[in-house]
């Protein structure tokens, strides 16, 4: 693939994935991004896009968060400053296509793709992530600077996570269509070689150990059956009754052990939680149709999942956004499977040339996510 160098995407994942940086030129050949600096700022303006300014002015550190007006632009400095705009994906058609070519990591690490904007000098200084990401450069030019080094001392009361200190191992400068792949933990620091360099930047998500504990066990909630009441009835009078007894203690913590989990509720867990969006998401619900008009439409029309949903399946359990499609114990045959297996690895669907029956259950199955603005049909 030219996108990893000439590695096939299995010898890129035996080799550097989560375990070295990939240094890759011309990994797309002519790529100069998917926005202008001007379309950059104006994502940063709108209501329910997350976007920073971050600056460095006399050594200090400061960040601005969006929604942005005009005038907050007009006033920058000339260099030393930088524009970072999450979820780019959400917003701009263009970038399906871009996300489309890192289909060798699951959707479910997908986090989603970054542009950032600076004048020559813009930087967020040396610091770490705890994320796999592939920096692409696209207009302009950044000089990046790696070390493996083990010293993540970070500046106190920065409002960033900057590093103390920063020892140099590695330095390049990258150009259009260029990319870094860089693992979890190697401290990096990328300073704009150019003015309007834009740097696209595709990251992979890593829940933390807590958070995958919290969550499930706010998912466990939701699935626990617990038979039996406590009981006591061979109660023993206690020296003090406000003392909770090791015999109390004892007859819980057999109750408790009814609580119990295997790979299906994990599967289940994790289909319903990567698939969630971000709280700050909106969809937009479509007009109102009939289920029998939709299922017309489906025989008539590409149908693709909106640019901010999410679709992930564990065996035959398929999630949008968080939600199980369907029911649990619904048959589908091999052609719904391969079909709506489809629409999750790719994220559109042509005209389908199923039978009655099929479109019929592909109708039941999606006709409340078309309401919802979760899917939409090609003009």
């Amino acid at each position: 693939m030219q996108l990893l160098n000439g590695l096939s995407p299995q010898q890129f994942l035996d080799e550097y994935w989560q375990k070295k940086p990939l240094l890759i030129r011309q990994a797309i050949p002519g790529f100069t991004g998917l926005l202008s600096p001007n379309d950059l700022a104006g994502l940063a303006c709108e209501d329910d896009v997350q976007a920073r300014l971050i600056s460095l002015k006399k050594n200090q550190w400061a960040v601005q968060h969006g929604p942005f007006d005009e005038t907050d632009f007009t006033r920058l400095p000339k260099q030393d400053w930088t524009l970072l705009v999450q979820g780019v994906n959400h917003y701009v058609p263009g970038a399906t296509a871009l996300m489309a070519m890192f289909n060798f990591i699951p959707h479910a690490r997908l986090d989603d793709l970054m542009v950032s904007y600076a004048p020559k000098g813009g930087g967020v200084g040396p610091h770490l992530d705890s994320y796999d990401v592939f920096l692409l450069q696209g207009l302009g030019r950044r000089n990046w600077k790696i070390s493996a080094q083990t010293d993540h001392q970070l500046i106190e009361n920065a409002p960033l996570k900057i590093l103390q200190h920063f020892e140099t191992e590695q330095e390049w400068v990258l150009e259009s269509g260029d990319m870094l792949y860089l693992p979890p933990q190697i401290a990096h620091w990328g300073i704009a070689d150019s003015d309007d360099c834009m740097t696209y930047s595709i990251g992979f998500r890593a829940p933390a150990a807590q958070e995958l504990g919290q969550e499930f066990l706010g998912y466990m909630q939701e699935q626990l059956c617990l038979n039996g009441m406590y009981a006591d009835p061979d109660l023993t009078l206690q020296k003090h009754p406000a003392e909770i007894s090791t015999d109390m203690v004892r007859k819980v913590s057999a109750m408790l052990r009814q609580i119990q989990w295997n790979e299906d509720n994990v599967g289940d867990f994790l289909g319903r939680y990567l698939s969630e969006p971000k709280p700050h998401v909106v969809f937009e619900p479509n007009k109102k149709i009939s289920q029998s008009k939709f299922a017309t439409m489906l025989r008539e029309k590409t149908l693709s999942l909106d640019l901010k949903s999410q679709m992930l399946f564990w065996q035959k359990r398929f999630y949008l956004n968080g939600e199980l499609l369907g029911a649990e114990n619904d048959i589908l045959s091999a052609n719904i499977l391969a079909t709506i297996q489809a629409l999750a690895d790719n994220r559109v669907l042509p005209a389908m040339t199923l039978n009655e029956d099929e479109i019929a259950c592909l109708a039941q199955w999606f006709y409340p996510a078309y309401l919802a603005g979760f899917v939409e049909f090609a003009a």
